[in-house]
């Protein structure tokens, strides 16, 4: 996948195209890519996806804080693995919020992307204020020689119990987060949810009660960290994978304070990893965080936990295995 910026001249293919901000790039994206590559082939055309760097409400208001599921880089990582031609980005700005849809699609589409079909996702909507909908754009497209087409929903949605029987979205996968049921948020992603940073020194509580931990500093301030508590995690450093017990939280036994602490003690690793990166790669929540009487009581829960986690990760890579 070639990823080209709206200033660049070098983009002058016909393609079949979709937009869309694509957080997480989860099952209910892909679908919609799929669409876009099955007609780009039946076409004879290349696949082009539309997107913005830095999400359009954090440009309007500056003090909005997005909660991402991924970041730019990590989204194109991810959108790379759909093996969609190419990636044509836009700089989201002030002015850019002004266009209607109709100049959005002469402007931008016709004449610097040489769009030639675009698909349209079920529920998006684009331009000043998002106040127009498919069939101006399908009417609009016919003065400017763009068919527009409407793309076929996605149909699969969590169970009842996990989700109220919503369908996929960005917002729905957040919420999931947020309620640290990474599980059906794994469920919806297509992948397991993932947070990528810098190994920084802590209290050293940890290597005191023998729990050494690798505290992790996020790399994206807008990246959204699930809910307090105890998980397993897969902990990648040096391109080797380790099993892992993930404490995020205030670390009440401790009265940290209010200051919220991504901790991971990587099972049987006993090496020096300061300043390293590092990738922690969620599998499924343990339990809530919880003040406990003494560092003795604190100790032999983490015993137990650590013991859960590992059994966890080695059920899901048997699972893997047979699969």
């Amino acid at each position: 996948m070639r990823v080209i910026h709206e200033t660049s001249a070098t983009f002058t293919e016909p393609c079949v195209a979709t937009i869309g901000f694509f957080d997480g790039v989860h099952k209910g994206h892909r679908y919609l890519i799929q669409q876009v590559k099955e007609t780009a082939a039946a076409k004879g055309m290349r696949s082009a996806l539309i997107t913005f760097p830095v999400h359009p409400r954090k440009v309007m208001h500056a003090d909005y804080s997005p909660e991402l599921l991924t970041t730019f880089d990590e989204k194109i990582e991810l959108l790379s693995q759909t093996e969609v031609d190419y990636c044509l980005t836009i700089d989201f700005t002030p002015e850019f919020s002004r266009l209607s849809a109709a100049e959005f699609m002469e402007r931008i589409l016709k004449k610097r992307f040489h769009v030639e079909y675009l698909i349209i996702g079920y529920d998006h909507r684009f331009g000043h204020n998002r106040s127009e909908g498919f069939d101006d754009y399908a009417r609009y497209g016919r003065t400017l020689g763009i068919e527009v087409m409407q793309a076929k929903a996605f149909t699969e949605s969590l169970p009842e119990s996990a989700a109220g029987g919503k369908p996929i979205s960005s917002s729905l996968i957040r919420r999931l987060l947020q309620q640290s049921k990474v599980s059906e948020a794994n469920h919806c992603l297509g992948y397991s949810y993932f947070l990528d940073g810098t190994i920084t020194g802590g209290h050293q509580i940890g290597r005191q009660i023998g729990f050494p931990t690798a505290n992790l500093r996020v790399d994206d301030p807008d990246k959204l960290i699930p809910a307090d508590g105890v998980y397993a995690v897969w902990a990648t450093v040096n391109e080797k994978r380790y099993m892992g017990m993930l404490n995020i939280g205030q670390r009440p036994t401790l009265d940290n304070g209010t200051e919220r602490t991504i901790e991971t003690h990587i099972l049987h690793f006993h090496e020096n990893i300061y300043g390293q990166s590092l990738r922690l790669t969620f599998v499924r929540w343990i339990r809530p965080e919880k003040k406990f009487d003494s560092l003795q009581a604190l100790t032999e829960e983490l015993r137990k936990d650590a013991e859960e986690a590992e059994s966890i990760l080695r059920d899901e890579t048997v699972r893997n295995h047979t699969t």
